[in-house]
């Protein structure tokens, strides 16, 4: 089993130098929406590490599996790295597959819920 708290962590390490990076090493060379973009997916990567934090913990107090995190990760990944691709660069259709991290961080936080409450019935 993968050490979701772990990888929470890290997640979390990347979003606060991420974050410092966007405003102060790259906010003079990248325009208004470019900047917002990086904003964006910075806060999305926050969120969610956090949320990866307490999924860990509920995996190891089995009430929900790793599904949940592998969907909120890959999310994560596809939604913020998109954003953070398009801000450093990346052609804008790249912004094409940010949608698909959107649907699968959903996707993440609704079987959450499923598994939770399917945890509750035993």
């Amino acid at each position: 089993m993968l050490n979701w708290i772990g990888i929470a962590a890290i997640n979390l390490a990347i979003a606060v130098a991420l974050g410092a990076f966007g405003a102060h090493g790259i906010k003079s060379m990248v325009n208004a929406q470019q900047l917002a973009w990086w904003h964006t997916a910075t806060l999305y990567l926050f969120i969610h590490a956090l949320g990866l934090l307490l999924v860990g913990l509920l995996i190891r107090l089995r009430y929900t599996t790793q599904t949940t995190a592998w969907l909120l990760q890959i999310g994560v990944i596809i939604f913020a790295g998109s954003l953070f691709a398009m801000t450093l660069g990346a052609p804008r259709w790249f912004g094409a597959i940010t949608p698909i991290g959107g649907v699968l961080m959903i996707a993440g936080w609704v079987w959450l819920a499923i598994s939770t409450f399917r945890a509750q019935q035993y």
